[in-house]
């Protein structure tokens, strides 16, 4: 049983899954914006799955071959294990983290510190893992490989529901983009991630309760939380 179907049996709570965006590769139109030579670089990270598979797209667009000696750092094993989806796993040098921007430098370590980096991203994603390459004095350039696009959410009346659950800047673009004039009211938001916190209070928007803490590690546990204040 998930954690999510946990809370429907425990509190009788019915849950929508509705996504406010989709994720899209860049054209290589687009990419070119950039003025990034991706044959120049002799390693990459990746920090999602949406990225490696943009990645090989514009690879194969722009007519670049990868070279073998590529080197891959990932922040967690499963974006990494990703990668058997376009290169040969076992024969290429592959790393990953512990899902923390610390991990990858320590991955990085003096043995890997002369390697020329690309840092993919997507367009709303922090700057973390960016600011430590920069403090560990390593050459890297950033690039925007993927984008959101918003859902049409015309049809949501969101006074029909107990609380909102937002996992990304780019729901919050997407709730603005879909009602310009929205006001919070009585809506109750619970938000999971700190670059969502800061899309809120650039809007200022208010959250019943932010994740991840110690108490709630994970979005489930912040409604679980909600749900047992309401009792």
């Amino acid at each position: 049983m998930t954690a999510y179907e946990t809370l429907q049996t425990k509190f009788g709570a019915e849950l929508e899954f509705r996504p406010f965006f989709h994720i899209e590769p860049l054209t290589s139109r687009e990419f070119r914006e950039q003025r990034i030579n991706l044959a120049d670089y002799t390693a990459i990270v990746f920090s999602s799955r949406h990225a490696i598979d943009a990645y090989f797209k514009l690879c194969e667009e722009l007519r670049v071959k990868v070279p073998e000696t590529m080197k891959y750092f990932c922040t967690t094993e499963l974006v990494a294990k990703y990668l058997q989806k376009h290169i040969v796993y076992r024969k290429r040098k592959i790393f990953f983290g512990d899902g923390t921007p610390n991990s990858l430098i320590n991955l990085v370590g003096p043995k890997h510190k002369a390697e020329k980096f690309l840092i993919t991203k997507s367009e709303n994603s922090a700057d973390v893992i960016t600011s430590l390459f920069a403090e560990a004095k390593l050459d890297y350039s950033e690039a925007v490989l993927v984008k959101s696009v918003t859902q049409d959410l015309k049809d949501i009346n969101f006074a029909d529901y107990e609380a909102v659950v937002l996992y990304n800047p780019s729901d919050v673009k997407s709730l603005y983009e879909n009602f310009p004039d929205f006001q919070q009211g009585d809506i109750k938001f619970i938000t999971y991630g700190r670059s969502v916190v800061r899309a809120f209070a650039e809007h200022g928007l208010v959250s019943e309760i932010q994740a991840p803490t110690p108490e709630a590690p994970s979005a489930a546990r912040a409604i679980e939380i909600y749900l047992e204040n309401k009792k």
